[in-house]
């Protein structure tokens, strides 16, 4: 008897065989050229409608005449930066930058560490009342400024804080701390609690816990809460106008107003002061922006 051996495969080779081509595998997160091109367009519009305004507060900013944004294609012939000069030289510019700072870096510091204290004691301690603490800061955020104005200008006026730096920082405060809070409670939240452990089993105390390990670990939430802590003091019209009387102690924000009256407004000045305005708040930007992201507390545990 004889067995007949059958090759289950076998290799065409002939002209007319169709040959198997590997086909190109797209990588995770890999786009094809369409949707790459797609979003960068997207990307491109995003960044001109952002940088649209700079530019064009930019271009009035150099117009010598007040009513230039009328007319903003002859800006082109009659560019000149005497706009600059006239601020810096013959307003109170230096003056409201002094208290445009005093005011916004006091709001940073006291604004900061109440919060930071509130949102870490929130965060590890339990004590009564701690959930509704923070739902209490979140509802004073509800109120319109209009309305906060009244009490708080006859609390300031009892204090014989009217016109002064303390009592604006401390308006500021009040304003600030309740989302800064709930802003470091929530990344409170993502540090281990082997950490805190670990600074008592070294002896430290609580708020040498707080200040020595946790604070550094935090230090990205710190810098978004001192950001918007900032910002919030830097550009608060309201409160500033309504509680500084003397000129020399106006913000930035209520000296613009001083280029619009009834029947003038200097709009290529006020444009000027705008761009000025904006080199402090990019100089502090400038440094916390490293900080401003998170994911520092990676490997807090490990060692």
């Amino acid at each position: 008897m004889s067995t007949t051996t059958v090759e289950t495969s076998a290799e065409v080779t002939g002209p007319g065989a169709a040959q198997a081509r590997p086909s190109k595998v797209r990588r995770r997160g890999e786009h094809g050229p369409v949707a790459s091109l797609a979003s960068h367009g997207v990307l491109i519009v995003a960044s001109l409608v952002a940088l649209f305004p700079i530019a064009w507060l930019i271009f009035l900013s150099l117009g010598p005449d007040k009513d230039d944004y009328l007319h903003p294609g002859r800006i082109w012939h009659t560019m000149t930066f005497d706009n600059y000069s006239f601020v810096l030289q013959h307003t109170n510019f230096f003056d409201w930058l002094k208290s445009s700072l005093i005011v916004s870096l006091g709001t940073t510091v006291i604004g900061v560490l109440v919060a930071a204290t509130t949102g870490y004691a929130v965060s590890r301690m339990r004590f009564p009342g701690y959930r509704k603490l923070m739902w209490v800061l979140l509802v004073t955020q509800m109120f319109p400024i209009a309305v906060l104005i009244v009490p708080m200008y006859q609390i300031l006026s009892d204090l014989g804080l009217i016109d002064s730096y303390l009592g604006l920082i401390l308006v500021y405060c009040s304003t600030a701390v309740p989302y800064s809070a709930w802003l470091l409670k929530g990344y409170f939240d993502t540090i281990p609690f082997e950490i805190d452990e670990a600074g008592r089993v070294d002896g430290l105390s609580p708020f040498g816990t707080f200040a020595r390990l946790i604070l550094p670990l935090a230090r990205p939430g710190l810098a978004v809460a001192a950001f918007y802590n900032f910002i919030t003091a830097f550009g608060e019209v309201a409160f500033a106008s309504t509680f500084m009387l003397d000129d020399s102690k106006y913000t930035f924000a209520v000296g613009l107003q001083s280029f619009v009256s009834e029947h003038d407004a200097q709009r290529n000045l006020m444009a000027a002061t705008a761009v000025l305005v904006a080199i402090p708040v990019s100089a502090f930007f400038y440094l916390v922006q490293k900080n401003l992201v998170t994911g520092l507390t990676a490997g807090g545990t490990k060692g």
